[in-house]
């Protein structure tokens, strides 16, 4: 071992993985070590750590191994498709939740079940924001400042309150529509 190669332990520890992990990702040749002790021991280089930092770069971003095994074969040629399927399908994975968000809030409604957290309503926070001394105009510019300044949460917090897709995207259209000509 030199002061640029790493044993197993030394790079499951610097990654917080587990040692079997990487014995893995060495089964299927994802991260084979680029030496070995004369103990056979493994080894790995600078460069085996760069790459593993890209696995658990391209494993954060929730690509299966088999993926970043073809990016790595051949990087320049393919991450950009990749990642572009695996924002789709992560759309798709949001859109189902939320399917299922509005669904179960509708359940409950017509069930009369209660919750242990209480749930907030359209109809509830609009009340709140009127308690709150927020007419038309200031809720119309509540909505622009949440679709300006965070698009993605202001769809999660719209859905999260049980309002259906159309209107939410009716509601979010509005306001970046009010934003664009209040900028000209």
């Amino acid at each position: 071992m030199t002061a640029n190669t790493w044993t197993i332990g030394q790079l499951a520890r610097r990654f917080a993985l587990a040692r079997g992990t990487l014995l893995y990702y060495d089964s299927i040749g994802l991260l084979t070590p680029s030496g070995r002790t004369g103990s056979n021991y493994r080894l790995y280089s600078t460069a085996d750590v760069e790459r593993l930092a890209k696995i658990r770069h391209y494993r954060a971003a929730g690509l299966p191994l088999e993926a970043i095994d073809r990016l790595l074969r051949r990087e320049e040629e393919g991450l950009r498709g990749v990642l572009e399927q695996r924002l789709f399908a992560i759309n798709q994975e949001i859109q189902q939740l939320r399917d299922q968000q509005s669904l179960i809030l509708r359940l409950l409604t017509a069930d009369g079940a209660t919750l242990a957290d209480p749930v907030v309503t359209k109809a509830l926070w609009v009340a709140m924001l009127r308690a709150a001394g927020l007419d038309d105009v200031g809720m119309g510019r509540w909505h622009r400042e949440f679709e300006r300044l965070a698009p993605e949460a202001h769809q999660t917090f719209l859905a999260s309150l049980g309002i259906e897709q159309a209107e939410i995207t009716a509601i979010r259209a509005w306001s970046s529509q009010t934003d664009q000509a209040e900028m000209a």
